[in-house]
């Protein structure tokens, strides 16, 4: 993967903006970023309760995709096995390393192992990973159990 440096958070609203902006399909595509992925993820998570993530995650993202345009296809947008493997992993870094504040939790995700955007390629081999099959549903891992 390329080398992307990690853009970290300065404030608590920036990420509930993400969060109930993911939400209400209020971000600008641009917005939407591997960062802002994980910050909604954990702030769905940690904070917003009423939000059962494992059943609506799935609708939530791929709304949202098409609310700035996008398509959900064999191609593009939604990809549940990746978007699930980084909400197990998001849970695992709530378990072990929250510390309660939003702000410092999301930027310590994002310096994490979890947070790398290859993560999931230690679960996965690329060619499962980004098939058609994982992109659709959640495959389970071919190279280590998912946290």
């Amino acid at each position: 993967m390329t080398d992307h440096p990690i853009r970290f958070f300065v404030s608590d609203a920036a990420i509930v903006h993400l969060g109930e902006g993911l939400l209400a399909c209020t971000l600008a595509r641009e917005e939407w970023t591997h960062e802002a992925h994980l910050a909604a993820c954990l702030y769905l998570l940690a904070w917003r309760s009423d939000i059962d993530v494992d059943a609506q995650i799935a609708g939530l993202i791929s709304r949202f995709n098409e609310s700035v345009g996008g398509v959900n296809d064999d191609q593009n947008g939604y990809h549940d096995t990746i978007t699930r493997a980084y909400v197990a992993g998001v849970r695992r870094f709530l378990r072990e390393c929250a510390t309660g504040d939003l702000t410092a939790d999301v930027n310590a995700l994002l310096a994490s192992e979890a947070g790398s955007r290859d993560w999931p390629l230690r679960f996965y081999s690329r060619e499962l990973l980004f098939s058609v099959q994982a992109r659709r549903g959640f495959v389970e891992p071919d190279l280590a159990p998912l946290p």
